[in-house]
């Protein structure tokens, strides 16, 4: 017996292999993994698991077959995914981070499978990193195909809503899959929100499973998913990281495999700015480059192995120093307290200063080009503003997608202030023109985005160019607005570090008993240190901005040495 597939999928054996999300375990892989696990049978139609399962197993397909399915278990055209056959397991990243599935598990055919509890997979794949490697990278690219396939939880609202388009940016700032549905927009809205007894005006909801969460805040989305929201430790811990961007995953990493009770924090997503980098090209070790998003997801759980524990969304409001220790509020008014902290907020990119823009924030206007982002554009003309590498990675990613890319620079030409091999490759790509010393001076629209207005600085003529979307890349500003008066920042508001610092932490009062001088990246209060963008001074780079976390748990051990009752520091390696 075995169930039957949908029209024009009867064929199907397997979901083929082309990208490497499906790969096939050999028989050393097997017989590793059945030692982990039990072996056992289960007839057609079994549902392994369910989409919104809070927990779920690693499961192999020794025989037989099995469909991954979106939206619960009932087999279609327009639920099926993939089907998965021997040799072949199933899951996708959640099952290693420990969110919710995003899909359903059912066997098509009498079926042997290979079940290994998820608490062993991970110690697992810890230690045979061959093993570990094969089933974290194709859990990535299932990952990223999910979000491609629209495949996940429902966002159901208006694009004029902000509170729909907080959650959409939640949502794909932390890479979750999800599908957006626009009540403006989308005939079926109405008939699904009737459906659910739900009026138009008391968008946005999210539908998950069997639940429907009317305007939930990003902390009730995460906590439904199964993302790690924050909660207070007991006591004091060694170690607190604001912010999981590049550089303070990597203090992460550090300060927990050398024996630090580490928290990392971070009020939006995991990655930073560097986690919405189609590509980052120029990283030692990645010849053929890495996204910001794989970056991201490998250095979480990577922490997580260590021990790290790390919290999303959590945001720092505050801080201030008790005796030795300091204090860390946060927005839900939660408070923590650790003997060191390791800034690494990093900065926000800054807005057009031009009216207009909010009607199209979150809809039309982007600061960032993810797969989430191009899937809103795909075939529509795009208009693209900046000079730096962060508008070039995004304009190369960008013409993969849209029908036309126009590239808006102040500068005089291509390179001034990006990498050379970036503005190579931007100058052989036929879809995309360039527009230098110019600027955006209006942007319009009749209920989403339609034309941009560019003006040449030098000669004062305006164009038009037809845009359904605007990616801004114009520069940050950093994000030290939570930190207080006792840190000493410069007047673009970076955090002034080592001898930078010294002068201000002379006179603040805080270091009386401390006989050393301020450490190289310890900002004017002992113990705190800055990392990253948020630095002043700082490389802007993700290679530099990891060097600068893992040295900061360095001096981190330095500080805690100086204090009374210090521990013995743990060895370095």
């Amino acid at each position: 017996m075995t169930v039957g597939l949908p029209a024009g999928a009867e064929g199907l054996a397997e979901t083929p292999d082309s990208h490497g999300g499906y790969p096939r375990l050999g028989d050393e892989q097997i017989a590793t993994l059945s030692a982990h696990g039990e072996r056992r049978h289960a007839p057609p139609g079994e549902v392994l698991f369910h989409e919104g399962d809070e927990r779920y197993d690693f499961y192999v397909v020794l025989e037989g077959r099995v469909a991954i399915l979106q939206g619960g278990h009932q087999i279609d055209a327009e639920t099926l995914i993939a089907v998965h056959g021997p040799r072949r397991f199933l899951g996708e990243l959640s099952l290693l981070t420990g969110q919710a599935a995003f899909f359903s598990a059912v066997t098509l055919e009498p079926s042997e499978l290979l079940v290994v509890p998820v608490e062993r997979l991970r110690r697992l794949v810890t230690q045979d990193t061959a093993l570990g490697d094969l089933i974290l990278r194709a859990y990535l690219i299932r990952r990223e195909l999910l979000i491609g396939l629209g495949v996940g939880f429902r966002i159901v609202g208006s694009h004029f809503s902000p509170d729909a388009r907080r959650l959409r940016e939640f949502a794909a700032r932390n890479r979750l899959p999800h599908r957006w549905i626009d009540v403006e927009d989308d005939p079926a809205a109405e008939a699904l929100l009737r459906s659910l007894g739900i009026a138009p005006e008391d968008t946005p909801i999210v539908i998950w499973g069997r639940d429907v969460l009317r305007n939930p805040s990003n902390a009730e989305l995460a906590r439904r998913i199964g993302l790690k929201v924050s909660e207070v430790p007991a006591g004091t811990i060694d170690l607190l990281v604001v912010g999981a961007g590049p550089s303070g995953l990597a203090a992460g990493v550090y300060g927990a495999s050398e024996g630090l009770e580490t928290v990392v924090l971070d009020a939006v997503a995991t990655g930073g700015q560097a986690g919405t980098s189609s590509k980052i090209e120029n990283y030692l070790g990645f010849p053929s480059g890495i996204s910001g998003a794989e970056l991201a997801e490998r250095a979480t759980i990577q922490a997580e192995k260590f021990g790290a524990s790390i919290s999303v969304p959590a945001e720092a409001v505050s801080l201030r120093r008790e005796d030795s220790h300091y204090a860390v509020g946060l927005d839900d008014g939660q408070e923590l307290t650790a003997r060191t902290v390791v800034v690494a907020t990093g900065v926000r990119y800054r807005k057009l200063p031009i009216g207009g823009l909010e009607p199209y924030e979150g809809t039309s206007i982007f600061y960032a080009a993810t797969l989430m982002e191009a899937q809103v554009c795909r075939n529509d003309p795009v208009v693209v503003v900046g000079g730096g590498n962060s508008a070039a990675q995004a304009t190369v990613f960008l013409s993969r997608y849209a029908a036309q890319v126009h590239l808006v620079l102040r500068e005089d030409e291509l390179g001034e202030s990006m990498s050379r091999y970036l503005a190579d490759r931007i100058e052989q790509l036929p879809n995309v023109g360039v527009l230098p010393h110019s600027e955006v001076r209006e942007v319009t629209g009749n209920g989403s985005l339609e034309a941009i207005e560019v003006e040449d600085i030098r000669t004062g003529e305006r164009r038009t160019l037809p845009a359904r979307a605007l990616f801004v890349f114009i520069g940050a500003e950093p994000h030290t607005g939570w930190l207080g008066h006792d840190v000493a920042l410069d007047e673009s508001g970076y955090v002034l570090t080592g001898h930078e610092a010294a002068g201000a932490a002379a006179e603040n009062g805080h270091w009386e008993g401390i006989e050393r001088p301020t450490l190289l990246l310890e900002t004017s209060l002992p113990g705190v240190l800055a990392v990253g963008d948020v630095r002043r001074g700082s490389i802007k780079r993700v290679a530099s901005a990891v060097g600068e976390g893992s040295m900061a748990v360095r001096l981190v051990h330095e500080h805690l040495q100086t204090q009374p009752h210090a521990e013995p520091v743990a060895a370095q390696t």
